[in-house]
């Protein structure tokens, strides 16, 4: 959490540098929405599956200080689900048979950064690929289905680190469309509620009356301590552009 809070303090100084060093500039503000997939790797899907994923949409803002650099800011909303039995990475996974499913809303403040000039009115492209990266908060509602505990729901609040590619291309005057990908690294490994904890282990013998047993499944719900969770957003966006006109005083 330490390298988390350091990380915000840095992006929010580099944020107020260009606020400042850009509010005499001609201003240019963007409103938009987006729509795609996305998905997850965990304790449960080393490798992005497309097999395993869900919809995406977000709501964002964006101010364009100049044709190079923009702020973005907003909300999105996707599905994030495993499931062991499809691909288990692992003989433990194939027995765990574990399954997590729900939805998260994540905020998110970023930067992006454009490598072509193509709003300059004398470039000969109408589009530009870019990177972003920002930081941002996301907060799942999920439900597990393990041995024992089926839809069983929880929650889990984490900030993030957002960044990715993307192309963006100018339809017409004011309106923009864009492909991306983006990238989500967490400080949790709760997303799939499979997590490293001792604490939790038990014998793997479980007694549900009658002489009868199950297997617990915290025997096998032991993550990977040294890896957190991590989603992944693709997807399309349209934003439309309001410029601010300037005047000039030809007495």
């Amino acid at each position: 959490m330490k390298r988390a809070k350091f990380y915000y303090v840095c992006l929010g100084l580099i944020l107020a540098t260009f606020v400042l060093s850009h509010k005499t500039a001609a201003q240019q503000y963007e409103i938009g929405f987006g729509l795609g997939g996305s998905t997850y790797t965990g304790d449960m899907i080393r490798r992005i599956d497309p097999s395993q994923s869900g919809l995406q949409g977000t709501l964002f803002g964006r101010r364009n200080f100049d044709n190079v650099w923009s702020l973005r800011g907003g909300l999105a909303i996707g599905r994030l689900n495993a499931t062991d039995s499809i691909r288990p990475i692992d003989p433990m996974a194939l027995e765990r048979n574990a399954a997590f499913r729900g939805t998260l809303v994540e905020t998110h403040l970023m930067m992006e950064y454009y490598f072509l000039d193509f709003l300059n009115p004398q470039s000969t492209v109408r589009f530009s690929p870019f990177a972003m990266f920002g930081f941002g908060f996301a907060f799942f509602m999920g439900k597990e289905d393990q041995l024992g505990f089926n839809n069983t729901n929880y929650y889990v609040g984490t900030p993030v680190i957002p960044f990715g590619l993307g192309v963006k291309y100018q339809l017409k005057d004011r309106l923009f469309m864009t492909l991306e990908f983006g990238a989500r690294a967490t400080f949790t490994d709760y997303l799939d509620r499979i997590e490293h904890n001792p604490e939790y282990f038990q014998p793997r013998a479980v007694p549900i009356g009658g002489g009868e047993y199950i297997t617990n499944p915290n025997t096998y719900t032991f993550g990977d301590r040294d890896n957190k969770d991590w989603y992944y957003f693709l997807g399309v966006t349209v934003s439309y552009s309001f410029h601010q006109v300037k005047c000039f005083n030809f007495n």
